[in-house]
This record gives structure tokens, sequence and C-alpha cells, in this order.
């Protein structure tokens, strides 16, 4: 059992330094949202994405672990959370104290980056709003009627009619 209890203390640090990886990348995030810089976007995303796949990696190890202590202690399927883990090592405090540590970075860490991500989101949210307005503005002036435009002549000439769509499909 102390090999699985020291696996799992592995795994948690490793995960909890990726999250804590992952909070700084969040906040260039927001930097490059609010820039409106679309390659740099991409390469945190992709930053993100590698993060990403590592955490479901260690999060299948923890699980797994996890699945492997239940049997040990003889625990019946159902929840079994690190909480629950923590609250049963009452004979072993080392351990006990250093998964209740790792258990509080881990939600200090994962609860800051929500709030970034909420923020990013709301950012991105009010960006796609604000294209969606400059498009259906652009598109109410080309359709409007008396919709004019003057030639070198100064003559008035109107835009033919099948030319007032937002894309020119012959290109």
């Amino acid at each position: 059992m102390a090999s699985l209890i020291d696996e799992l203390i592995s795994v948690l640090e490793e995960e909890c330094d990726v999250y804590q990886q992952l909070i700084p990348i969040a906040d260039e995030k927001t930097q490059v949202i609010v820039k409106n810089d679309l390659t740099s976007l991409q390469d945190i995303t992709s930053k993100e994405q590698r993060a990403v796949g590592h955490i479901n990696t260690l999060e299948r190890k923890r699980d797994q672990i996890m699945n492997n202590i239940r049997t040990v202690i003889n625990r019946k399927s159902g929840e079994f959370t690190l909480k629950t883990l923590i609250g049963l090592m009452e004979k072993q405090p080392k351990e006990q104290k250093a998964l209740s540590i790792i258990h509080d970075n881990l939600k200090s860490n994962i609860q800051r980056l929500v709030e970034i991500n909420n923020r990013n989101m709301s950012l991105i949210q009010q960006s796609l709003e604000m294209i969606e307005f400059n498009m259906n503005f652009i598109q109410s002036t080309r359709m409007s009627p008396g919709n004019n435009t003057y030639t070198k002549g100064a003559s008035q000439y109107d835009a033919p009619a099948s030319r007032t769509g937002m894309f020119d499909a012959r290109q």
C-alpha cells in the first residue's frame, strides 16, 4: 500500500506541476486575444493541447492507482475521492499531509485556471459579437436602398442588384 501511496503522490505532484505551467500560458492567451493575434493564439492553443494530453495521461494513471488502493483497502465501488483517501490515512500522517497539500494545490491551480479561462471565453464571445455586428452593419449598408456611388463624371450610378452579396463567388 505504501508504494501505491508514493506512486499516487508522484502522479499528483506531476499533475499539479502541469496545471501550474498552464496558468502563465492562459494569462498569455488573454493578452493574445486582446491583441487579436491569431498566429500566437494558434501557438498557445497548441501548447495547451499538449499539456491537456499530458494531464489526461496522468489522470488515467491516477484513476488506476486509486482503483488499486480501493482494492487493497477493500472499499466497495462508489465514490472514492482523494479527500476520502486523505481521511482514511490517520495512521500515516506524513503521507496524509503530503496528499492534503497536493489536494489543496491542485484545487487552487484548477480554480485559477477556471477563472482565467472564463475571462478568455468572455473576451472571445465579445470579439465574436463585434464581428457579427460589423458583418451585419456591412451587409445592411450594401443592401440598403439608395446605395449610390459616383463615377468620375460625377453622375449617379446604382450598384447592380446581383452584386449586393457579401462575397464574390466568381473568384
